[in-house]
């Protein structure tokens, strides 16, 4: 059971009080379980995804312990988050463009 930590912003308070009947909330919009379970991630996802979908504003990242992923580190998102993680030679990493927009280089 690894420890899960997910990220909001700029979303409904709805969302703060359930993640937070769920897990501690380390700070605003930062959510942390040190030993949940697949099963409980996965539910807490379906029911984020489902109100993302409905309202359609700001972003949802987890994090979570994933042997098969690269790094170790499995992520999902829901919605536009501020940077873009790519993965490259078995680790993560985070791309964001130039200061001019140009993300050519």
């Amino acid at each position: 059971m690894p420890m899960v930590v997910i990220l909001t912003r700029d979303v409904e308070d709805r969302y703060r009080g359930f993640l937070g009947s769920a897990m501690l909330e380390l700070s605003a919009g930062v959510y942390a379980h040190p030993r949940m379970s697949a099963g409980v991630r996965g539910r807490i996802w379906s029911v984020l995804s489902d109100w993302h979908g409905q309202f359609q504003r700001g972003s949802i990242v987890m994090t979570y312990a994933d042997s098969a992923a690269n790094g170790g580190l499995g992520l999902s998102t829901l919605g536009e988050p501020p940077r873009q993680i790519v993965p490259h030679d078995a680790m993560l990493l985070v791309r964001r463009p130039l200061a001019n927009g140009d993300t050519n280089r």
